[in-house]
């Protein structure tokens, strides 16, 4: 028994203690204290990097499926995911232009969407309720995504988790693939805990790209062919979408070299030309793209809600990120993000970003070079977080990552200049990127962050562990969309791109090459030689779509090299061949 005088006080001061612990346990969120991210269980099993994995397919009618794929319906599979057997789960095939283009290619390796609790609401894989297997098309390297992904999570961007597999069906080889975790609830949890914000996932593909301009239309719709039967993208006579009207809107300036019969037609190795309606004019495609203005093409084709403009406080003035909600969302969570977007286009950043995230996610994607996507001309491929009135961007879909979409010069590509990329940022088109320019203090910031991921992340021990590992993978894969050879000259490419781009990077963080697109241009003489290095070898969009050669297909608006007004030429200048 003690007898220290004080022994009463100590004890009620440690049962205080342990009373403002739990409360604080209990009532964190509402005290300002965010909630921890929780493990899963499926994070060191099926993402274990170290190896590739296995899955097994069995279907009893595979071949009946295959010809169903461009549905994106989900049907009865099980899935043997390293010796572990799932029975009676969804899978369905998954993609945009992908989708047709691995159709017009004559190929049957689509990706696919493995839904776990499709058929049981109880059914996981260790936590995982979706699970995505990409066919590494337009990416020789079979790796785009998967350094992307890696670069992302060791520099600490909430990205999905990813990792190699070798996939069987019904006992037969099918192929490598990427296995990357499905952006929904379990990598909710996983990232931000029970208690996680809200998930949207902003889209659209609008011609005139201003609010009632035009209208969002369905790419893999628009591939597939018209009432005539003529068949978008594979040689016949492509048409703008219905709904589409050029006349009266305040066009910008296509690129240097822009050749409208690419548009439409099969291109300049086909037999037909344009195909393009009278009245059709091509400055219509390149906008400002400002909400409920004028938009479309290289000055981004996106609506202004999928630029993250704010326009008004009227939801339905954001119907390309409410209609493509991930998680249920209340009117109280539209007024939210709404606030945040108001608040960001007013300058207003502290409160509108999880700055730590956003900063952290740019810069890797900045530093990869991914035209395909929010800062690039198509205004897609992110998914946007919301919680507490902040907003952050995740990562997807970079296997056009590196400089290869639409056929990027080498050089312009490894000197992309960091302060205003791909030359569709810093006018305030895009305010989730342009805030970096608005101060001294957010631009030093931005560099330090850089810095940092400079120091911190080699590119090229992620590239050399990757091709060790599926290397005899590659070698012996039968549905593959390039040969052995071509993987190891498009890993070569990708090794070289990132030993250019860190070189350029710094040179632009020390001020010895402009970070700006506007100083780069006015001393061309500074930056990184990259005359050495070929783009397409690395796989490219107009590489992975078809050979747009007169007979083969081509682009998304007809057989033309690049597709989207892409010039009429191939990869780095030179005419487009075969993959």
């Amino acid at each position: 028994m003690s007898t220290h005088k004080h022994i009463d006080r100590i004890c009620a001061v440690a049962a205080g203690l342990c009373l403002l612990i739990t409360a604080l346990f209990m009532n964190g969120e509402a005290l300002g204290i965010r909630p921890a991210s929780k493990a899963m269980g499926y994070e060191s099993k099926l993402f274990d990097t170290a190896r590739v994995h296995t899955i097994e397919i069995v279907m009893d009618d595979w071949e009946g499926f295959l010809e169903t794929c461009e549905n994106e319906e989900y049907a009865p599979c099980s899935v043997i995911v390293d010796n572990e057997a799932y029975k009676n789960v969804g899978i369905r095939a998954k993609g945009n232009t992908s989708l047709s283009t691995v159709s017009a290619m004559g190929s049957d390796r689509y990706s696919f969407k493995i839904e776990f609790d499709q058929y049981d609401g109880g059914k996981t894989y260790h936590g995982l309720d979706k699970l995505c297997l990409n066919n590494l098309i337009q990416d020789n390297t079979m790796m785009k995504d998967y350094l992307t992904y890696r670069l992302m999570g060791e520099f600490g961007v909430n990205a999905p988790l990813c990792s190699y597999v070798w996939i069987t069906v019904n006992g037969e080889d099918w192929g490598l693939y990427l296995a990357v975790e499905g952006v929904e609830d379990a990598f909710l949890q996983r990232n931000y805990g029970r208690d996680h914000g809200e998930l949207y996932k902003p889209d659209s593909m609008d011609f005139g790209a201003g609010r009632g301009n035009g209208r969002d239309f369905d790419m893999d719709e628009f591939m597939a062919g018209d009432e005539d039967g003529r068949e978008h993208g594979r040689g016949g006579a492509a048409r703008p979408p219905e709904g589409f009207s050029p006349a009266g809107q305040e066009g910008g300036t296509p690129p240097e070299g822009f050749d409208p019969s690419s548009f439409g037609g099969r291109g300049p190795g086909g037999e037909n030309g344009g195909g393009m309606p009278e009245d059709f004019d091509p400055s219509a495609l390149f906008g400002d793209g400002q909400g409920g203005g004028p938009g479309g093409g290289f000055g981004g084709m996106g609506s202004g809600d999928v630029k993250l403009q704010y326009t008004d406080d009227d939801p339905d003035s954001y119907p390309n990120i409410f209609d493509s909600a991930k998680t249920d969302i209340t009117q109280a969570d539209r007024t939210r993000l709404i606030q945040a977007l108001k608040a960001l286009g007013q300058g207003d950043v502290d409160s509108a970003l999880d700055m730590d995230q956003v900063l952290r996610y740019l810069v890797v994607h900045n530093f990869v070079v991914n035209g395909d996507s929010y800062t690039g001309s198509m205004v897609h491929n992110y998914y946007l977080y919301e919680e507490d009135g902040r907003l952050s961007m995740l990562p997807w879909d970079y296997n056009l990552a590196f400089g290869t979409f639409q056929s990027n010069d080498a050089g312009q590509a490894v000197n992309d200049p960091i302060d205003t990329p791909l030359s569709v940022t810093g006018s305030g088109d895009r305010p989730m990127a342009d805030w970096i320019l608005a101060s001294e203090e957010y631009t030093a910031l931005y560099h330090q962050y850089f810095e940092e991921f400079l120091s911190a992340v080699d590119p090229a021990v992620i590239i050399d562990e990757a091709r060790e590992l599926i290397d005899p993978y590659v070698e012996r894969d039968p549905t593959s969309f390039c040969g052995y050879e071509e993987f190891e000259a498009g890993v070569e490419a990708l090794e070289t791109f990132c030993r250019l781009r860190i070189q350029s990077v710094s040179g632009q963080l020390s001020g010895a090459i402009p970070s700006t697109e506007e100083g780069q241009a006015a001393d061309e003489s500074a930056l990184v030689d990259a005359s050495g290095l070929t783009l397409s070898h690395m796989g490219t969009m107009d590489r992975g779509g078809g050979r747009g050669d007169g007979g083969a297909p081509g682009g998304p608006f007809g057989g033309g090299a690049g597709g989207f007004g892409v010039p009429a030429s191939g990869p780095d200048g030179q005419a487009p061949g075969p993959p």
